[in-house]
């Protein structure tokens, strides 16, 4: 009978086990599921941005289309206006030296009129150099508007290609942004394949522990229905059960039996009287505490008493 018992315990705990196995499958089953989904969430976030990326592409692309077939006439436009404003220009230039001219006439009018009076010292003053003549100015006047004209042009040039800088600038940064979000997301999906691969060699090894611990539960269920014993493995780890419970009781009788010691009082002293039992004849005798009023019990003389005389009793006189 004691050995059914041990076999019926052993069987639980071998099904115990197994049940216990094929819980962890089914969590891992389950966490497989999660992590496939995981991944086909992150292909379909991934394929969203590769068709943003070819849409953002052709954008660009469209925007160059535009830029280069309205470039020829904004070119021309823009000639248009030079020529417009080289020819303000020169009409401003031609005021001015026109107020100038006249300013220098002026200037040598009173000039001559210092000259012409001989009363006045210093009336005249030598110049150095050459005066430009009147074809001289007006072709630096030309060279001059040239120039100016060069540096319009450069500064438009200039102004076109920072805005088109611009553009590229905007659009590069936002192909960067999605190579970066396309960066993440494939680590991101290649950690969850490796953690998938992982969790399936451990849901392999779970699920060939559960088929070795049935086929042993099988085993042991075959040799208890022939009424052989189990096989030795199983009862050293039955006596090793027994063990572990007998060592167990010990620990918990050694426990209670120091918790009933520590609520009693334990001393060598010679216990004293605490209740008295009444003489008179009319009450039953049962001991009477004596609450606050104690008798008085003397200590045990000590070893000091041998140095101490005894009294002389004197006899007392009549």
């Amino acid at each position: 009978l004691l050995k059914h018992t041990n076999n019926l315990a052993v069987k639980d705990s071998i099904q115990s086990d197994v049940y216990k196995v094929m819980g962890v499958l089914q969590e891992m089953k389950e966490k497989r599921e999660q992590q496939l989904m995981d991944v086909d969430r992150l292909t379909n976030m991934l394929t969203r941005v590769e068709e943003e990326m070819v849409q953002l592409r052709k954008k660009y692309e469209r925007a160059v289309q535009r830029r280069n077939e309205s470039c020829p006439e904004l070119l021309q436009q823009d000639e248009q206006d030079i020529k417009f404003l080289s020819v303000m220009k020169i009409y401003v230039i031609s005021l001015f030296l026109v107020w100038q001219y006249s300013q220098c006439k002026d200037r040598i009018r009173s000039l001559e009129k210092i000259f012409s009076d001989p009363e006045k010292e210093n009336r005249m003053r030598l110049l150095r150099g050459k005066d430009p003549t009147l074809p001289e100015l007006f072709k630096k006047i030309e060279e001059l508007e040239i120039q100016l004209t060069q540096q319009e042009e450069k500064l438009l040039i200039r102004s076109k290609a920072e805005n088109g800088k611009q553009d590229t600038l905007i659009l590069a940064k936002r192909m960067n942004e999605l190579q970066r979000k396309i960066k993440n997301t494939t680590q991101k999906m290649m950690a969850l394949i490796a953690e998938l691969s992982m969790k399936q060699a451990i849901a392999i090894k779970l699920q060939q522990e559960a088929r070795d611990k049935e086929q042993f539960l099988m085993t042991v269920s075959s040799r208890i229905e022939k009424g052989l014993p189990p096989p030795e493995e199983i009862k050293e780890e039955w006596l090793k059960v027994l063990h572990d419970e007998l060592h167990r009781a010990a620990a918990e009788a050694k426990l209670e039996f120091l918790e009933t010691f520590t609520t009693c009082i334990y001393t060598t002293a010679e216990q004293r009287p605490n209740a008295y039992i009444p003489d008179d004849e009319n009450v039953l005798p049962l001991p009477r505490p004596y609450g606050a009023l104690a008798p008085f019990k003397p200590s045990e003389p000590g070893s000091n008493m041998r140095h101490i005389r005894k009294p002389i009793v004197k006899p007392i006189e009549i």
